[in-house]
């Protein structure tokens, strides 16, 4: 059943405060690893505090999910922001490298229940054609904050005459106040099950079957375990470019000021294809899409091991971004439309623990083989890793004889119609003529 959507105000006030929150951990998390840096870490430290991040999390993904399909989602937006923004400012203040760890496992458990009650909420309110294109402009709050956050960390922080732990601290305290803007866009975001506002939509406990869905049978359901799999390849590819490019850019003789330009480029490219996807997909259809872009990304992460000049490497990099900006909506979409019904926002938080997990193994992997075989080794995995991506996304063209272009949904198969005429044997001797 169509959702009725008389307007997307509601995405484009979700849209921006979600940059703000993402914007307020993109510059937190580099702050958070100088700050650490003040108080005496080493490289396994800091590993760690960026580790629980992640890992923290992951215990509460699936039951906020749960939560989340059996309710409104709506609340789940100011709690992750009161808890990015606690989880800045206590940063800022904290003497001690557990303290750190802590209030930065606080600030990852705000991001993930913002971004669950964010996607779920998407997916609750768009209609399933439209499902491809709002998730394409959620995410571009998430590039907008990429983009955004990092530059302004590296602004606030500073080197000079060991002032390091004085300025992260600021740049912490900065991040929780923009965090805590982003609550003035939460308002009428969700649509209430009353239609108290005007809109015609179901309530979460209609939505709900009253039997539990298990994680394995959403695991089990065709399309789930492949989204997660490209959603987890796009964003690890995304987080060791960004830990890894500066190395590279030492080795080569690129300034840093260069290899920030060289990141913020690759960024705006992600925007600029979040822009152009839903075109894209009425020329290509969506499994064509991620399967290409995730060949394309490949492609180009191999070739960032080659010793190519600033210059090329920043339009390697701006093919990179784009190719890289389609898999997490498009991802987002299959994992909604293959969930059984009434787990669409467990599903959600599943592939984000997906992606957690990815968060955590993919840099320690790419430390290993960086230790063995250089830099450049870990851009090779890369694009061994979207290799197979690309091979899972490419699976349903196999799989499915036909489908729509617009969503690669099955078409059905048209049966022949028969009609009844007299000389038809279930009308011989009645006397009466057909219908």
């Amino acid at each position: 059943m169509k959702i009725s959507e008389p307007g997307r105000g509601w995405l484009l006030r979700l849209v921006i405060a979600f940059s703000f929150a993402q914007g307020a951990v993109s510059m937190a998390r580099p702050a958070v690893s100088y700050r650490a840096l003040a108080l005496g870490a080493d490289a396994r430290a800091i590993g760690v505090i960026a580790g629980v991040y992640a890992l923290l999390p992951l215990f509460a993904a699936v039951p906020l999910g749960r939560r989340t399909d059996h309710g409104r989602c709506a609340p789940l937006l100011p709690i992750g922001v009161a808890l990015i923004a606690t989880g800045c400012a206590f940063s800022g203040t904290a003497g001690s490298l557990p303290a750190m760890a802590a209030w930065s496992g606080v600030m990852g458990l705000g991001h993930l229940s913002f971004v669950i009650g964010a996607q779920s909420i998407v997916a609750r309110q768009s209609a399933p054609e439209d499902q491809d294109r709002n998730f394409g402009h959620f995410t571009i709050g998430a590039s907008l904050g990429q983009l955004i956050g990092p530059i302004a960390a590296g602004l606030v922080v500073s080197e000079h005459d060991g002032a390091m732990g004085r300025t992260s601290a600021a740049a912490l305290f900065v991040s929780a106040a923009l965090a805590a803007f982003s609550v003035t866009s939460l308002w009428r975001i969700e649509r209430r099950p009353d239609g108290t506002d005007g809109t015609a939509a179901a309530g979460p406990a209609k939505q709900a079957p009253a039997r539990k869905v298990s994680v394995r049978s959403i695991l089990t359901t065709r399309g789930v375990a492949s989204g997660m799999f490209i959603s987890l390849a796009v964003l690890s590819a995304t987080d060791i470019l960004t830990a890894y490019l500066p190395v590279v850019g030492e080795q080569r003789g690129i300034s840093p000021a260069v290899v920030g330009v060289l990141l913020s480029l690759r960024a705006a490219a992600t925007v600029a294809c979040r822009l152009v996807m839903t075109p894209m997909i009425r020329l290509m259809g969506r499994t064509v899409l991620m399967a290409v872009s995730c060949l394309g990304a490949a492609l180009l992460c191999a070739g960032i091991a080659l010793p190519l000049p600033a210059w090329a490497l920043g339009v390697l990099l701006a093919g990179l971004g784009f190719c890289l900006g389609v898999g997490q909506p498009l991802s987002m979409t299959t994992v909604v439309q293959a969930a059984p019904e009434g787990a669409r926002s467990t599903a959600l938080a599943l592939r984000l623990t997906g992606n957690r997990l990815g968060q955590v193994a993919a840099p320690a992997s790419a430390g290993v083989l960086a230790g063995l075989a250089g830099t450049a080794a870990p851009f090779v995995m890369l694009g061994g890793l979207l290799l197979i991506s690309a091979a899972t996304a490419v699976r349903p063209l196999r799989a499915r004889p036909a489908a729509d272009p617009a969503g690669d949904r099955p078409v059905p198969e048209k049966r022949p119609v028969t009609r009844r005429t007299e000389e038809s044997p279930a009308w011989r001797g009645t006397g009466r003529r057909p219908r």
